[in-house]
């Protein structure tokens, strides 16, 4: 059976800056297919017209769908099930599809929209990345403009919850696997700090908490999560039993967004390079250790194990790591090379020395 493909849920509010990051992760695909579902509606169909404009031989014009007849987790049946089936249909399919939610949405009744008939054995949930404005949500705001997000939940006549946003927020932060906490530009190292340390704290164990300015997410970091959402509701359940939401992202920084090309400098990689091992299961236990002690967001790469001639494959989004055979050395050098990918400010040596000791 072909594997299924994964689907990134980008949720958070208008202006947290969703757009911006979808933009700058398709600018920086790496060659990936990726499809987007973008929830709009009302008369603020801007999104669409910027990302299809967005000349990626990775996201093609045939690549960007909208759902416009209002907030995705209120038309999950007419709207975005037919939407995903018509994409799941085509020759060429793609390697991820990201799904850009209206702000107002709630991320749970999509989730649980990938366990129906027809989809649940070609898609699945790679992770919920719920984007966070770190300046409103600093100043206990949640949104850059109530007022827009108001003006919004108006627009939608399908509308079929009023919820106030901080519940809202709250769904929102309980069915993340990663919260982005954007726009940290704006705020002292402190700030950031103690918001990061707020919201890991509000959310479920494992949930990674990551710092952006501009959206700017290395690709490795945002896609191949690999959680399988959908299975793992109960976990993830809504905090607040209202219906659904509304609203829609369009950021504030559009018209800058391509004069502040940040890099990523939040975030630094490198290489570890060792020899063989001969304990591989125990080996993978100390990864996951070093994992924890250093808040490394994800390692991968290629393990030689003694007597066998096939690598190990290694890959763990934070502690949780898959290994696997995947094929023989044949004249590749016999060695152990491992990426490391954090947030600036990793511990390299400290992290070097535990990985080769």
């Amino acid at each position: 059976m072909p594997a299924k493909i994964p689907c990134t849920v980008v949720t958070g509010f208008l202006g947290a800056g969703k757009t911006t990051l979808i933009r700058h992760m398709l600018q920086n695909a790496n060659g990936k297919r990726i499809a987007l579902i973008i929830n709009e509606f009302g008369d603020l169909g801007v999104d669409g017209d910027i990302l299809k404009g967005c000349g990626e031989e990775t996201c093609t014009e045939e690549d960007v769908m909208e759902l416009s007849n209002g907030c995705i987790c209120c038309t999950v049946a007419d709207d975005f099930i037919p939407t995903m089936e018509k994409l799941l249909e085509r020759e060429n399919k793609p390697d991820h599809i990201v799904i850009e939610t209206s702000g107002l949405a709630l991320p749970q009744p999509l989730v649980r929209a990938f366990n129906w008939p027809g989809i649940s054995t070609k898609v699945t949930v790679d992770g919920v990345v719920t984007v966070v404005d770190g300046k409103a949500v600093s100043e206990g705001r949640f949104a850059h403009s109530v007022a827009a997000v108001d003006a919004q939940r108006k627009l939608d006549e399908n509308l079929d919850h009023e919820t106030p946003l901080s519940e809202l927020f709250e769904d929102q932060v309980a069915c993340a696997d990663m919260i982005v906490v954007n726009k940290t530009d704006l705020l002292t190292a402190e700030e950031v700090e103690a918001l990061s340390a707020k919201l890991k704290a509000e959310s479920r164990d494992g949930v990674q908490v990551v710092k952006a300015t501009m959206g700017a997410l290395p690709v490795d970091v945002l896609l191949g999560q690999g959680i399988g959402a959908e299975s793992d509701l109960e976990a993830r359940h809504e905090v607040h039993h209202h219906h659904h939401h509304d609203d829609d992202d369009h950021d504030e920084d559009h018209h800058h967004d391509h004069e502040h090309e940040h890099g990523h400098d939040e975030f630094e990689s490198f290489v570890v390079t060792l020899g063989e091992i001969a304990d591989p299961k125990g080996y993978s236990e100390r990864v996951a250790d070093v994992i924890r002690a250093h808040d490394i967001l994800r390692l991968k790469g290629f393990v030689a194990v003694s007597g066998k001639p096939m690598r190990m494959t290694l890959q763990a989004v934070g502690p949780r790591i898959e290994t696997y055979f995947d094929q023989p050395f044949g004249a590749a050098p016999r060695q152990t090379r491992l990426v490391v990918i954090g947030e600036a400010g990793l511990d390299r040596a400290a992290i070097e020395a535990a990985l080769v000791a």
